[in-house]
């Protein structure tokens, strides 16, 4: 656990999001849990409402949920760019970021499906004129 946290380089995390985020209208957020959970997804759900990504304008916010306790992982997407992309994607976007993981490269893993998951936004929602960074680009730890 400890060495997963201490192998994350947050800062290029975060800049991948600010780049993401930049190509588009859409918000990216990275969240860390510190405890074991037994369904990732459900978690994930939870966390995405905890963090106030259901409130974005277009609907168009995703989360890279992470559980390295359970060794486990969830990409969550809200209504509005759920609809654009479908079920494969979100898999395929999975898939990727697994074997980066298998891989131990846990922070090259998050920066390149932040940025695929950024040119699918920018795909479906390019950026307005009047747009604002509706969430933190941080990542969240809990």
């Amino acid at each position: 656990m400890k060495s997963f946290f201490d192998r994350i380089d947050h800062d290029r995390i975060v800049a991948a999001i600010a780049a993401a985020e930049k190509q588009s209208s859409g918000e990216i957020r990275v969240h860390l849990h510190h405890r074991p959970v037994a369904d990732p997804q459900e978690s994930g759900r939870k966390a995405f409402e905890k963090l106030g990504m259901t409130n974005t304008r277009r609907r168009n916010a995703v989360l890279i949920f992470v559980a390295p306790r359970s060794r486990n992982f969830a990409i969550l997407g809200d209504s509005g760019i759920h609809e654009q992309c479908g079920d494969d994607f979100w898999k395929k976007s999975a898939e990727a970021l697994s074997a980066h993981f298998r891989d131990g490269k846990f922070t090259d893993g998050l920066v390149e499906t932040i940025g695929e998951l950024g040119r699918v936004l920018a795909a479906h929602f390019p950026p307005e004129a009047e747009a604002r960074d509706e969430l933190p680009n941080e990542i969240d730890e809990g």
